[in-house]
């Protein structure tokens, strides 16, 4: 049996992460999370999974549980999200550092096979090209939020160097699913549509996304591991189709037949990209297959009520 950590595994990727890798019976699954953004009710409630409430960024709680097992795979997902929460917390998101920190040392000391890191797209900055490619393109954050992403990889990479821990680091871009909350786009813009509600959009709505379904994402993150994949290595996690944020707002407005009107609001006064995608060959090469086309994943979130 593998004995697996997923820490954040309450939120949006973790708990889909968590159930998926429940329903192989071979596997226990831990999940750490403080629920000061994931929700209690998305946990898997099954035999194999065990959910303890605890701050990642606190060592003592974080000691205890390596204590209690003997952890094969750990997926570090913990952390502040959502562009306003983090822009008015800095301080906060910043502490982040430290779970990081926790999880290595306490890796490194047991028999961890392999650490997965959540990074992030938002580690690229405004792109100086476009696909974001992971080997190519220079990582030009500047907002707490991002440099904290990008201070973990370092630590990751670093850990690998002097430690011999293996890591795989992925660098997600807007995953979205159903129990994503609706402080982000996609739920958000869904919610407001499927009740004829105005729809709001920071600044032109020119600015692109790439948005990826999250049983994509989350199958890379298990191919990964369970198949040895991109050891000592980083994956750009996402879909590789562009769109502005105002054609997500008219494909959302077509699958849903709304009625709901376009509002125009300031422009984000930091972290609101131009342009976002990435180049994601290395992960339609782990998961041997086409990715989820953005109107089938809504569907499935409408069909399902979120």
């Amino acid at each position: 049996m593998s004995i697996i950590l997923i820490t954040g595994g309450a939120g949006n990727i973790g708990s889909r992460l968590s159930l998926l890798l429940a329903n192989d019976l071979d596997n226990h699954i831990v999940i750490l999370d403080n629920l000061l953004t994931g929700v209690r009710a998305h946990v898997p409630s099954q035999d194999n999974v065990t959910f303890i409430e605890a701050d990642v960024n606190d060592y003592e709680a974080v000691s205890s549980v390596f204590g209690r097992f003997d952890f094969d795979y750990v997926f570090h997902l913990a952390a502040m999200v959502g562009v306003k929460r983090t822009l008015a917390h800095p301080i906060q998101v910043l502490n982040d550092i430290e779970g990081i920190k926790h999880i290595l040392s306490l890796s490194k000391h047991s028999s961890v096979k392999r650490v997965f890191y959540s990074s992030s797209s938002e580690v690229y900055g405004e792109p100086f090209e476009v696909p974001q490619h992971e080997n190519t393109t220079p990582l030009n954050s500047r907002l707490p939020y991002a440099i904290v992403k990008n201070v973990g990889e370092a630590f990751f990479k670093s850990y690998f160097d002097e430690y011999g821990l293996p890591y795989t680091i992925f660098r997600f871009f807007n995953t979205y699913g159903p129990h994503q909350s609706t402080d982000f786009v996609v739920p958000r813009f869904l919610h407001a549509a499927l009740n004829n509600a105005p729809i709001t959009i920071h600044g032109d709505g020119l600015q692109t996304r790439s948005f990826c379904y999250i049983d994509d994402t989350v199958e890379t993150c298990i191919k990964a591991m369970t198949e040895g994949k991109h050891i000592n290595d980083v994956l750009n996690v996402g879909n590789d189709v562009e769109m502005t944020i105002l054609d997500l707002v008219q494909t959302i407005k077509d699958l849903t037949q709304s009625t709901s009107e376009i509002i125009h609001l300031p422009a984000l006064k930091e972290g609101d990209m131009r342009r976002r995608c990435p180049d994601s060959t290395k992960m339609k090469e782990v998961l041997q297959r086409e990715l989820t086309p953005l109107t089938v994943g809504l569907q499935h979130l409408i069909e399902g009520c979120f």
